[in-house]
């Protein structure tokens, strides 16, 4: 089915030149959106109408930070108590990742994956690590993306706390991987060069990843200043803050994403905005580690792309976006603060970031944009139009079900029901056997 109308639901756009649209058709043909017109104007033309009355369309969310390969510690108690976030790191996550073999790193891809498309996630951009199956570990995840129909930019993140060998099996697999994507073209698969964190990265290092960089030409992906520990760390060992090393070799581009931010000072925001780069809030995760709140009023004030993601609490950005309200409200003490901040850094600013690897539209409801649609279930009981969709999106279309997810024009889901060609009850039965072992060896 490469050309169909979706008509008879009220669309949201994203598109702040019409928020939202009603009596109103969508033309879907080749995975793009060819035409937004009343339903008349498609009298003469044959393809298939698909009714969704009484329903949402919207844009497919994005998720600008997760981390496929945390799937499998759903459920996992074995880690002991942590009293900081380093604990928390070498506690749970990098003994975890040292554990994941290939066929770990696909699994945890696809379900997580398959769960996007329940909640209306349809980009993701995420951020890998399993320090024993290194090489073509993103090969893996790519395939499991290709299979779900979703779209991945996808990265490893390089460090230091393995050993020298493996920090240049990172470098070497993010290479791989991002000359695979330019070469191919690929519509669902993007790469960017992954790096763990500024203090888990030597300065010989960082000179290896920016001859690599500099040479692809492409942007980067790395945790900064997460907790407030990254920052004592580059000042005690290095003499710098985070953003000022990073900086000094030239790892800050425009097409660059710094995830969490939370520690970051005034100065150090003033230089990612100067470089045109992206910080990625991810406020779930931010309070689940107990670091902090990053100051994303402050933030955009200076003129900085605040992007939201997960950080693998989570693939429901609808979920995600409210937490992030309420944590901004709590970070200002102000409840009439952050508001507008974090919806937009949902659906204006992930959209701009995503566009910068998939190209100008996406994560929009427009004519040319990719067709990237899900389809909501809301009855609203208050009046929805241009000056409340906002406030309907993150206090009633958060709590609705997701009916239908389309990518690229690629029916995913109807009524609830996945239909890929795939055996999801086999993958989960697959993954619960994996991660038992998985667990077994942590």
């Amino acid at each position: 089915m490469n050309r169909y109308i979706l008509f008879g639901g009220v669309i949201i756009t994203f598109d702040s030149t019409q928020p939202l649209l009603e009596g109103m058709a969508i033309l879907v043909e080749d995975g793009f959106i060819k035409q937004i017109s009343p339903l008349t104007e498609f009298a003469e033309l044959e393809c298939e109408r698909i009714d969704v009355e009484g329903k949402l369309i919207m844009p497919g969310l994005i998720n600008a930070h997760h981390h496929f390969y945390s799937t499998l510690v759903t459920g996992l108690g074995k880690a002991a108590p942590s009293k900081d976030f380093n604990e928390v790191l070498t506690n749970l996550w990098w003994r975890l990742d040292k554990k994941l073999l290939d066929e770990e790193n696909y699994y945890s891809a696809l379900v997580s994956l398959l769960t996007a498309i329940r909640k209306g996630t349809t980009t993701i951009i995420d951020h890998h690590a399993s320090p024993y199956a290194v090489r073509g570990s993103l090969t893996h995840i790519g395939k499991a993306v290709k299979e779900s129909g979703l779209r991945a930019n996808l990265c490893y993140e390089v460090s230091d706390r393995d050993g020298e060998a493996i920090c240049w099996e990172g470098i070497e697999e993010n290479a791989q991987w991002i000359k695979t994507c330019n070469a191919n073209a690929d519509q669902y698969l993007k790469g960017l060069f992954g790096m763990h964190a500024a203090f888990t990265l030597s300065d010989a290092s960082l000179a290896k990843i920016a001859e690599t960089v500099d040479k692809l030409n492409c942007g980067t992906h790395i945790h900064a200043a997460e907790a407030e520990s990254d920052e004592r760390f580059n000042i005690d060992h290095f003499g710098k803050r985070v953003v000022d090393r990073l900086n000094d070799f030239n790892l800050i581009n425009s097409n660059s994403i710094l995830a969490h931010g939370v520690h970051l000072n005034p100065k150090e925001m003033m230089l990612v905005a100067e470089k045109g780069a992206a910080i990625v809030t991810n406020p779930q995760s931010n309070l689940n580690n107990a670091v902090g709140i990053a100051d994303v009023c402050k933030m955009t004030e200076m003129g900085i792309t605040v992007g939201l993601g997960t950080d693998a609490m989570t693939v429901n950005m609808l979920e995600e976006v409210r937490v992030g309200i309420w944590a901004q409200h709590l970070r200002q003490n102000d409840p009439s603060k952050g508001f507008m901040e974090l919806a937009n850094a949902l659906v204006k600013n992930n959209p701009l970031i995503a566009q910068k690897y998939w190209g100008k539209g996406h994560g929009i409801i427009a004519e040319g944009s990719s067709a990237d649609i899900i389809v909501v279930d809301y009855d609203p009981h208050t009046p929805l139009d241009a000056n409340t969709w906002i406030g309907h999106l993150v206090y009633g279309i958060s709590q609705a079900k997701v009916d239908a997810t389309i990518c690229a024009g690629k029916v995913l889901m109807w009524n609830g029901e996945l239909l890929l060609d795939i055996d999801e009850a086999g993958i989960k039965a697959k993954s619960r056997e994996l991660a038992d072992g998985l667990w077994k060896r942590f």
